[in-house]
C-alpha cells in the first residue's frame, strides 16, 4: 500500500462546495484549452480527449469532475484503482454513467444506458502494472496504457483469455530516452506493436509516451511527433491486429498544447484540473 493511503480516505464520496468550485473551474479551464489548441492546429473540434489524471485523487473529487465534463479518467496505481472502484461505479451509475469494463454487465441489467448515448466513461491504468495486480484492474480497468514490454502483454493476455474479456492496451514508448521514465525503446515499438496485435484477449489501440522533461519546445515536439510517425508506420503496416492503433496518448498539464500540435488524441491531465497534490 503507498504511504499516503494511510492519511487520505480515497473511498471518500464527500466535498465541500469549495473544493468542488475549484475542480469544476480546473475542468472547464482545461477543455478551453484544449479546444484552443485544436484550433489552432487546424485539428477538428473534438478530436483530442481529455483523460483526468486521478493519482491521489478521491471519489469525491473525481465525480465533480465528471459532472464538469470529464469523459475519461486514469489511474496510476492499481490499489488505488480497487481503493476507488466500488464508489466511482456506484456514483456512475447513479448519474447513468457506465464506468469502464463494467460496462457489458451494467448494460446487460438495464442498470444504465451504456455506450449507444454516449453515457461511458473509459478507465484507463495509466501507471506501471507490476504482473501481481493483472488480476484485480481486469474487472474495473478498460485499457491499459502502460504496456511497455511483450512479456507484459503476454501476462495480460493470458488473464484476459482465462476471463472471456478483451481489454485495450497503448503500447508506452519512452521517446525521451529518460532513464527515470518507463516504456520500450522507440527503435522496439514497431515490431512490440505488432507482437501485441496478434495476442488473444486484448485490442491494440495506440501508443502512450510521457513528454521529454526540458524547457526546450523543439525537443519536447520532436518527441511528440516521432511518436506519431511510429504509429503511422505501424498502420501502414498493415499487419494483422494493428489497424486499430490510432490512439496518441501524450501531453499532460505543461505541455498539452505542444501535444495537440503534433497530432495528440488523448491528453492526460491532473494537476491542472485538481491542483497540485499533497502527496506523492
Amino acid at each position: 500500500m503507498t504511504a499516503y493511503m494511510d492519511h487520505k480516505n480515497l473511498a471518500n464520496e464527500v466535498i465541500d462546495a469549495a473544493r468542488a468550485q475549484e475542480i469544476t473551474d480546473g475542468v472547464h479551464r482545461v477543455l478551453d484549452r484544449v479546444a484552443t489548441a485544436e484550433a489552432q492546429a487546424g485539428r477538428e473540434v473534438g478530436s483530442v480527449k481529455l483523460l483526468a489524471a486521478t493519482k491521489t485523487r478521491d471519489v469525491g473529487e473525481i465525480m465533480t469532475a465528471i459532472d464538469a465534463g470529464v469523459r475519461m479518467i486514469g489511474e496510476n496505481r492499481p490499489q488505488e484503482v480497487m481503493a476507488k472502484a466500488e464508489g466511482l461505479l456506484k456514483q456512475c451509475a447513479q448519474r447513468g454513467f457506465t464506468l469502464g469494463a463494467a460496462t457489458a454487465e451494467a448494460v446487460a441489467g438495464g442498470a444504465v444506458a451504456g455506450d449507444a448515448d454516449g453515457t461511458h466513461i473509459p478507465f484507463h491504468l495509466i501507471g506501471q502494472l507490476q504482473s501481481n495486480k493483472i488480476g484485480k484492474v481486469l474487472p474495473v480497468i478498460n485499457t491499459i496504457e502502460s504496456v511497455d514490454s511483450v512479456d507484459l502483454a503476454e501476462k495480460i493476455s493470458r488473464r484476459a483469455v482465462a476471463r472471456g474479456i478483451t481489454v485495450g492496451v497503448l503500447l508506452e514508448v519512452n521517446e525521451s530516452g529518460e532513464a527515470s521514465k518507463s516504456g520500450c525503446d522507440p527503435a522496439h515499438a514497431i515490431r512490440i506493436a505488432q507482437k501485441i496485435g496478434t495476442l488473444d484477449g486484448l485490442e491494440l489501440q495506440g501508443l502512450m509516451t510521457i513528454g521529454a522533461h526540458v524547457d526546450n519546445e523543439t525537443t519536447i515536439r520532436k518527441c511528440f511527433a516521432h511518436l506519431r510517425k511510429t504509429r503511422d508506420l505501424i498502420l501502414a503496416s498493415k499487419t494483422p491486429g494493428t489497424e486499430r492503433c490510432l490512439e496518441l496518448s501524450m501531453g499532460m498539464t505543461g505541455d498539452m498544447e505542444l501535444a495537440i500540435a503534433e497530432g495528440s488524441t488523448i491528453v492526460r491531465v491532473g494537476t491542472a484540473i485538481f491542483g497540485e497534490r499533497a502527496f506523492i
